[in-house]
C-alpha cells in the first residue's frame, strides 16, 4: 500500500514539473540542477568559444531544457510502471548518453588506435593501443559531421558505410598547442584512401590500377568489390613519423632522409632489412624473443635469413658464433618499384628518392608539364581544382597555368621500418585536413604471437611513451 502512495506522489511531482508556465517551471527546479545546469553551460561555452561559432550558443536552449523548464519531457519513460519498457528505455536513455560524451570525447579531445602493421617498429610494436592527443595540433572539426562514433567508416558485423556522406563541410582545425615538427609519430588519414576497392584495401586503389588495370579494377567486382569514395576523415587511420615539414626539400640516400641538404637524425629503434648468413644453425625461438622479431617479420632464405634489424639487434646477432655475416639489403638496380608519383617512373627506389620539394601554404611553384606529376594530386585531389594537360599546356579550372601557389601545408611521413613501411615514399604527402593527432601514451599491448596469459600482454609497454626520440 505504501509502495503505491509513493509511486502516486511520483508521477504527480512528475506531472507537475511539465506542466506550468515558464516562470512556474523556472520556480520548482531544485538548487541542485541549477548548479547542474551552471557547470555544463559553463562548458558548453568555453568550448563554443573554442570552435570560434557563435551560432552554437544556441545550443543553451535545448541545455536548458533538460536541466530546467523540461517542455520536451526528456524522462518521460521514467513514469512508466517497472517492466521490460521501462528496463529498455532506461538502456537507450544510457546508452545514447555513453555515445554523445564518446563522440565529442573522440573529436575534440582524443582517441584510441591500434597499431596494424610492423612499419614503426621498434618504436612502436604490432598490437600497440595508444591514446592519440587531438588537442596537440588542434582538433578537427568534423568534416562529416553524421557518423557512428565507435567505428572509422565500416560498421562491424554490418559490412556498411557508419557515416552518411552529407552533409560535408569544409575543413577547419581549431587551435593547437603547437605545430606538426620533425620527428614527431603522426596519426593520419591514409591521403590515397580517397577512392577504395572494398575488397582490397591494400595495396592501395592507385597503386592497384598500375598493377592490374584500371579496367581490371572497376569491371572484376568480385575480386576487388565495389570502388567507393570517402571522405577525408572517414578515411583509414595511418600512423608514421614525419621527416619533412611543409616549404623543404627532402632526399633520400642509401636510406638516409636529408632535409635541404642536411642529414635528419636516424631514430634509436630504426630498422633496415639484413641477409643474416649461418653455419647452417637455425635461430631458436629463445633468441627471436630477446630480438623482438615476431614470426611474420622471420624470412628463412638459403643459408640463413632475411630480417628487420636495428643497430643493437645487428650487434647482438653479430656476436653469435653461429653467425657468419651479415650484410644489409640493398635494392636491385635493374628492378622496378612503384613509387609517388605512381604511374611516372623518375628513377626513384625506397632507398634512393628525390630531391622532392614539399609544398607549403601559400608558397608559389613554376608549374611544368615535366613537375606536374608531383603536385598533381595536391591540386586535383586534396585542393580540389579541375586540372587538365593539353600538349605543353597545363590548365587549371579550365584557365592556362604556368605556377599554382597552395592552400595548405604538407607533410612527408616514413616508418622507422624503412624497408617494410609503405610511406609517402609510395603515396606522396599528407595534407594538413589529414592529419589526426599524435600518441601521448601507450594504454596497453598485445603480442599476437603469444596466447593471451601465456607471454601475450607486454607489461613492459603498458603506460609507455611511444616518441622516445621526440625531446
Amino acid at each position: 500500500m505504501a509502495n503505491d502512495i509513493d509511486k502516486k506522489k511520483e508521477k504527480e511531482e512528475e506531472y507537475v514539473r511539465q506542466t506550468g508556465s515558464l516562470k512556474e517551471r523556472l520556480g520548482r527546479v531544485k538548487k541542485t540542477r541549477w548548479w547542474r545546469f551552471g557547470i555544463v553551460a559553463l562548458i558548453y561555452v568555453l568550448w563554443t568559444i573554442w570552435v570560434g561559432n557563435p551560432w552554437l550558443l544556441l545550443g543553451l536552449i535545448l541545455l536548458a531544457d533538460i536541466y530546467l523548464t523540461q517542455f520536451i519531457p526528456w524522462g518521460a519513460w521514467k513514469g512508466m510502471k517497472k517492466g521490460p519498457l521501462r528496463t529498455l528505455m532506461s538502456w537507450i536513455d544510457a546508452i545514447v548518453y555513453a555515445l554523445v560524451l564518446v563522440y565529442f570525447l573522440f573529436l575534440f579531445i582524443g582517441q584510441n588506435y591500434q597499431i596494424p602493421s610492423s612499419s614503426l617498429e621498434k618504436s612502436l610494436l604490432t598490437g600497440d593501443f595508444l591514446w592519440v592527443n587531438k588537442v596537440t595540433y588542434g582538433p578537427r572539426v568534423p568534416q562529416t559531421p553524421l557518423h557512428f562514433p565507435l567505428a572509422q567508416n565500416t560498421l562491424p558485423f554490418f559490412n556498411c558505410k557508419s557515416y552518411i556522406e552529407h552533409p560535408q563541410l569544409e575543413y577547419h582545425r581549431l587551435k593547437g598547442l603547437r605545430n606538426v615538427e620533425r620527428m614527431d609519430i603522426v596519426v593520419f588519414n591514409f591521403p590515397a584512401g580517397d577512392t577504395v576497392a572494398v575488397k582490397m584495401p591494400n595495396p592501395d586503389y592507385y597503386t592497384l590500377c598500375q598493377e592490374r588495370g584500371r579496367d581490371a579494377v572497376r569491371n572484376n567486382k568480385d575480386i576487388f568489390g565495389d570502388i567507393i569514395y570517402r571522405p577525408v576523415d572517414r578515411r583509414d587511420n595511418y600512423v608514421k613519423r614525419c621527416l619533412g615539414l611543409p616549404g623543404e626539400t627532402l632526399q633520400i640516400k642509401d636510406g638516409i632522409v636529408y632535409v635541404d641538404g642536411k642529414a635528419v637524425p636516424q631514430p634509436k629503434n630504426v630498422q633496415y632489412f639484413y641477409y643474416v648468413q649461418t653455419d647452417g644453425t637455425y635461430i631458436d625461438e629463445n633468441l627471436f624473443e630477446e630480438l623482438g622479431i615476431s614470426m611474420e617479420d622471420r624470412h628463412v632464405v638459403a643459408d640463413g635469413y632475411v630480417l628487420p634489424l636495428t643497430a643493437d639487434m645487428k650487434k647482438t646477432l653479430e656476436g653469435k658464433p653461429f653467425v657468419v655475416g651479415i650484410q644489409r639489403i640493398q635494392p636491385d638496380p635493374g628492378e622496378t618499384i612503384i613509387t609517388y608519383p605512381v604511374g611516372v617512373d623518375y628513377g626513384w627506389t625506397h632507398a634512393n628518392y628525390g630531391p622532392i620539394w614539399i609544398p607549403k601554404k601559400g608558397a608559389k611553384i613554376d608549374l611544368t608539364v615535366e613537375n606536374l606529376p608531383l603536385y598533381e594530386r595536391c591540386i586535383r585531389n586534396y585542393e580540389c581544382n579541375t586540372l587538365e594537360v593539353k600538349g605543353n599546356q597545363i590548365l587549371i579550372n579550365g584557365e592556362p597555368a604556368t605556377s599554382y601557389t597552395f592552400k595548405m601545408d604538407y607533410y612527408w611521413m616514413q616508418g622507422d621500418n624503412r624497408d617494410n613501411s609503405l610511406d609517402s615514399r609510395y603515396w606522396g604527402f599528407v595534407p594538413e585536413d589529414h592529419i589526426v593527432g599524435t600518441p601521448s601514451i601507450i594504454l596497453i599491448s598485445f603480442d599476437k604471437d603469444h596466447r593471451l596469459f601465456d607471454g601475450g600482454i607486454r607489461w613492459n609497454r603498458i603506460f609507455k611513451m611511444p616518441n622516445p626520440d621526440k625531446k
